[in-house]
């Protein structure tokens, strides 16, 4: 249904463009109707980029690596040992 759909509304645009009398407003209109709706994309990025606030500040994973590193917790020694 969608295959027989697009062949037609091309066969209908292919009609209008080269063998209608109104070939340039048809034109005129499909160049219009394009570059607004990229310049309408354009302006919901912006507006989203504008709108949304920034993310939280994530905490400085850098202080205490080499701490947490060393220590034998969840998932630290051996498989097999067992704590005394």
């Amino acid at each position: 249904m969608i295959l027989v759909g697009s062949l037609l509304g091309a066969a209908c645009y292919f009609w209008l463009v080269f063998l209608s009398p109104w070939a340039l407003l048809v034109i005129q209109v499909s160049a219009f109707a394009a570059v607004a709706a990229v310049l309408v994309i354009v302006a919901w990025i912006g507006y989203t980029l504008a709108t949304t606030p920034p993310p939280a500040p994530l905490e400085d994973f850098s202080e205490g690596l080499g701490e947490e590193g060393s220590e034998t917790g969840v998932g630290g020694g051996e498989a097999g040992e067992t704590e005394k």
